[in-house]
């Protein structure tokens, strides 16, 4: 069980603070895109989230956007930001995870991984041996792959709710 479950979970991104991210002894996050920063397949940054990666940069967390999708979604989406990203991850095949703290610079002891979803962002960073930050997805999916992901993944929200990683997440 412990593969599917996050190290802290919270509601949406802008409810992780600088001193969060410092108290998980990290100093860098790598970053899902779709229903942690926009709509799924969405351009349109959620509210708050360019400041909040800001605010995090200027308390000297280091940032990468990491997707599954492809260069054209995820190319303009990190230039809103002015972040550095990587697409095509194949999450959560832990490679991925390991360029991307190659191309940061740090080690994986110092990383947060933060997504939505479990079987690629959470799982993806325990294979990785990284801490993990899952959010509520925000937005609906129309896929039937999502819906079963999504369906698959409620009895483990239960238990993550239930172990209270989170003291936001769900209500």
């Amino acid at each position: 069980m412990a593969l599917f479950l996050p190290t802290v979970a919270v509601e949406k991104v802008t409810d992780i603070t600088p001193e969060l991210i410092k108290n998980m002894k990290a100093s860098a996050i790598i970053l899902d895109v779709d229903n942690t920063l926009a709509v799924h397949g969405s351009q349109i940054p959620f509210k708050g989230t360019i400041e909040w990666t800001r605010s995090m940069r200027k308390n000297d967390i280091n940032i990468l956007i990491m997707s599954n999708n492809f260069k054209k979604r995820v190319e303009p989406f990190a230039a809103q930001y002015g972040l550095p990203f990587m697409y095509l991850s194949l999450k959560p095949l832990p490679l991925g995870y390991f360029r991307a703290i190659y191309k940061m610079g740090v080690k994986r002891k110092d990383v947060v991984v933060v997504g939505d979803q479990i079987f690629t962002d959470v799982i993806g960073s325990n294979l990785a041996f990284m801490k993990s930050i899952l959010l509520v997805p925000t937005g609906k999916e129309k896929s039937m792959s999502f819906l079963i992901r999504r369906s698959l993944e409620k009895p483990i929200r239960y238990i993550i709710k239930a172990t209270n990683r989170g003291k936001k997440y769900f209500k």
